[in-house]
């Protein structure tokens, strides 16, 4: 399932110099394979703690395996010049950044310092992206959550490694883009998931796709009327481009997700009925459940009218064709 391209996207990126950082994960890898097909020149940099380099052997980018939160000069060649970066070197899923939780807190830190500096000093005209996350609301208590809500977060939480560095990130952004004039703007990523995606990234939907291909119970957390909107990676990588390559939106923060709002045991019916074609789902039978972790949130659903306003942006894949379309990809992979 391809994102159709627009003229203007093909316009902006072709020719372009581009570091995606974190450019072998999941959502990096697309957005890295997606600006190969608009003509950019793609500089990938990924340390490989939760990337993979199977998700970029396709593709014909320079890769420079090295920690994005050292100095940049030390892996840039000394001559190169970007045109714009995208900072998506983080591990995302909750077990990965609670298993490197030093090197998650200075990715979303000290990387965003150093690459906006790099940035600053060989192109300051240049634009910087640098994708934040929904988790900087915590356990919401606006619903759903504009980009104007202030966030409910434990600073000192099981999951503040993540959230609470996402937010110093932001503010990082924010000087630079006030004190500094630089292009900076940030998006919050809402749960996404499609082909590519780590089965064990422990998010609801490579959770219950993994276990259903498994033919086990799906586990679901909590009594299951929590809420989760689900976006799939084509429409969210369309999303961040289209921030990335629109004039005007220098300082802007915008939310990117589905505001399709689903419980946790709805989200386990539809993934049972694909993987199972249709088979009747018995919750005695095909869900154990289990007790919720600490922080988390109980609803998560973006309000898109800012990305909708200022970018004619929604997404058109449905939740059903998305989860179709990823265990498709799974189930091909596997042979």
């Amino acid at each position: 399932m391809r994102i159709s391209l627009s003229a203007d996207l093909t316009t902006f990126f072709s020719g372009k110099k581009i570091v995606v950082a974190g450019g072998a994960g999941f959502i990096g890898s697309h957005l890295s394979e997606v600006l190969e097909e608009l003509g950019a020149e793609v500089t990938v940099v990924d340390n490989f703690i939760t990337g993979s380099k199977q998700n970029i052997s396709h593709l014909n980018c320079r890769v420079i395996e090295a920690d994005v939160s050292t100095a940049a000069e030390s892996y840039f060649p000394l001559d190169y010049v970007p045109d714009a970066i995208l900072h998506f070197a983080s591990p995302a899923s909750p077990p990965k950044y609670q298993a490197h939780p030093v090197e998650t807190y200075q990715v979303n830190s000290v990387a965003t310092h150093n690459l906006l500096q790099y940035l600053s000093s060989k192109n300051a005209q240049g634009r910087f992206l640098f994708a934040s996350t929904s988790e900087v609301y915590g356990d919401p208590e606006e619903h759903p959550q504009k980009e104007t809500y202030w966030g409910n977060v434990n600073p000192n939480g099981i999951r503040s490694c993540y959230d609470e560095s996402k937010r110093l990130g932001e503010s990082i952004c924010g000087v630079h883009s006030r004190n500094f004039g630089m292009d900076v703007r940030i998006v919050r990523i809402f749960n996404t998931y499609g082909p590519r995606i780590d089965l064990d990234d422990g998010r609801v939907v490579p959770d219950f796709i993994k276990n259903g291909l498994n033919n086990q119970p799906l586990k679901i957390f909590g009594d299951g009327n929590q809420t989760r909107s689900y976006c799939f990676v084509t429409d969210l990588v369309d999303g961040v481009l289209s921030v990335l390559a629109k004039d005007g939106l220098a300082g802007e923060t915008i939310n990117l997700g589905n505001p399709r709002e689903l419980t946790v045991l709805k989200t386990a019916e539809v993934v049972h009925n694909i993987i199972h074609d249709n088979t009747s789902f018995d919750i005695d039978k095909d869900v154990v459940f289990q007790p919720l972790p600490t922080d988390d949130p109980r609803r998560r659903c973006p309000d898109i009218s800012k990305a909708i306003s200022l970018l004619s942006w929604q997404p058109k894949v449905s939740f059903e064709d998305g989860v179709r379309e990823t265990v498709e990809y799974i189930r091909r992979s596997r042979e």
